[in-house]
């Protein structure tokens, strides 16, 4: 039969064990705290190429609101697929012919509603920004009349940007495989080094105010 004394020390030695389990869970609640939780995680998927992106990209966060509120910054930027496409003279490109020089990529298709609304903001901005440290890259994905995308360009009066297309619709389906493509349009900020900034899903205003002084900021200006 047990004595009183031992029954007291199984006791005692079970109250000290929950009482460090305590403090560990304490030490770990305090570090997410102190470092967040989301910090650790980005960190963790860091991309080494990418390491002078991360400043840039904290440098963009307060500027999302407004007419951009919907854009995501990366909190750990990546670099993107080497999504192939041809220019207007069927020639092969790919986003890596830009290195050096900061993009916005846009997919867009005149089936798709809001990617023909957002189209003259996305001209605009390639006027007020466009140059030999940052481009609007805006590729079309329609898959079946080729001749389509270019002749509703030029009744939109969409004359500033650079015919890009994909007829096979592959560069989506890539950047889907990379989560970056949830539906259409599309767009991705990515800088000189091919490292991501920030993604939206959807359209926005990009020749207004907000995106203007995002689109400087992912300049690095």
């Amino acid at each position: 039969m047990n004595s009183s004394n031992d029954i007291a020390r199984r006791t005692a030695k079970k109250r000290l064990a929950l009482v460090l389990l305590g403090g560990v869970a304490g030490v770990a609640a305090g570090l997410a705290g102190v470092y967040g939780i989301g910090r650790l995680a980005g960190n963790a998927g860091a991309d080494p190429a990418c390491r002078a992106s991360v400043e840039t990209a904290r440098r963009m966060a307060p500027l999302i609101h407004g007419e951009v509120a919907a854009v995501s910054v990366a909190g750990a930027p990546k670099t993107l697929p080497r999504l192939a496409f041809q220019d207007g003279n069927g020639a092969a490109k790919s986003l890596a012919d830009w290195r050096g020089r900061t993009v916005l990529l846009n997919l867009w298709a005149t089936w798709c509603v809001p990617c023909r609304k957002e189209m003259p903001a996305l001209d605009a901005l390639q006027a007020k920004l466009g140059g030999t440290d940052f481009e609007v890259v805006s590729i079309n994905i329609d898959t079946r009349d080729t001749d389509k995308p270019k002749a509703w360009l030029k009744d939109a009066g969409v004359d500033r940007l650079a015919y890009y297309a994909d007829n096979s619709a592959k560069v989506f389906q890539d950047l889907k495989a990379a989560g970056k493509a949830f539906g259409m349009p599309t767009t991705l900020i990515v800088d000189r080094n091919g490292c991501e900034l920030a993604a939206l899903a959807g359209p926005a205003e990009w020749a207004s105010d907000d995106a203007l002084k995002l689109v400087t900021a992912a300049l690095g200006k």
